[in-house]
Order: C-alpha cells, then sequence, then structure tokens
C-alpha cells in the first residue's frame, strides 16, 4: 500500500501524488473500500479515484534516485523496439507504453530516435503517429526520473546525455 504524500506511476495517467487514502461517500463506490485520491502531476487540478485493493490499472512505486541511476547508466545496454511493419507497430508502441515500465519507455524513445533520422536522412518528415509516442514516452520517464533525482523535468534530456557522457569511460 502507498502513502499519503508519496509518488507513484499510474498507468497512462503517470506520475501521480498520493494525495488521500479514504473511503468514497459516492454513488456506486463500496462504502468499505479504501480508495487512493490521486493528483497527476501534469494535471494538478485533477483528481483520479481508484481502489487501492484489486485495481486493474498498473501502479507502482516511482524509481529511487539509485534505481534511476543505474537505469540512466544502462540506456546504452537497452534495445531498440523494431517493427518493420507499419501497421503492427503502433499496437507494439500503445502494448509497451502500457507496461509503464521505463525501460520500455526508453526502448520506444531509442527507436524512435533513430527512425526520426533515417527519415531526415531520406529528406522525409517524422510521421505524426511517431512524434506522439516519442512525446508520451519521453513525458512519462523524464517525470519519472525528475521525481527520483530531484531534477526538473524540463532538464531531464540534458541531464541524461550529461550523465552518459561522465560514464561512457567507465563501461
Amino acid at each position: 500500500m502507498f502513502e499519503k504524500g508519496e509518488f507513484i506511476v499510474y498507468g497512462n495517467a503517470g506520475v501521480c501524488e498520493v494525495k488521500d487514502i479514504t473511503t468514497l461517500d459516492m454513488k456506486g463506490a463500496a462504502k468499505n473500500k479504501l480508495y487512493y485520491i490521486l493528483s497527476p502531476r501534469h494535471h494538478k487540478d485533477s483528481k483520479i479515484f481508484t481502489p487501492v485493493e484489486g485495481n486493474k490499472t498498473v501502479m507502482r512505486a516511482v524509481l529511487t534516485k539509485e534505481e534511476a541511476d543505474i537505469l540512466i547508466d544502462n540506456i546504452r545496454d537497452i534495445e531498440e523496439l523494431w517493427v518493420s511493419n507499419d501497421k503492427l507497430r503502433e499496437e507494439k508502441y500503445k502494448e509497451t507504453m502500457r507496461s509503464c515500465e521505463c525501460r520500455d519507455w526508453i526502448r520506444i524513445i531509442k527507436t524512435l530516435y533513430l527512425r526520426k533520422q533515417e527519415r531526415i536522412a531520406q529528406g522525409k518528415k517524422t510521421t505524426a503517429m511517431d512524434e506522439k509516442y516519442l512525446r508520451m514516452a519521453e513525458d512519462n520517464l523524464y517525470s519519472e526520473l525528475s521525481i527520483a533525482l530531484g531534477v526538473p523535468k524540463e532538464q531531464m534530456e540534458e541531464h541524461i546525455a550529461n550523465r552518459m557522457v561522465q560514464t561512457e569511460g567507465q563501461g
């Protein structure tokens, strides 16, 4: 069970703060059931009510600082997510995003970065679908790493690049 004030990853909503753990006095809500009241980090005005027990949505703790540092140090070793069939590609991206795992978001980011470079080299533009999933994966990853590392989300891409440069000769 998560604690009030803790940051968690909650499905597609991404990083959320646990604002409260309480029963709900609402129509359709079981009176004896505990619910988390979550506040999504990127939509502070929103609230998500979700049962503490038996939730179908992925809910997990945000990475610790140590886990985040290790993840960044291992980015080079994380494989891309190549899907040659255009029709299957979006389904694979959706499935990978739904895992709510940082390593999977990195796989998408690496893949789409390389696809973008290839398309530019061919004189083509990036597809709208690629842009959409790149933004989603970066947003989720940078939001979580921002909490874990205490680095503003807007500076996360630079932070990751700097750390990768620092650790490059240490492999």
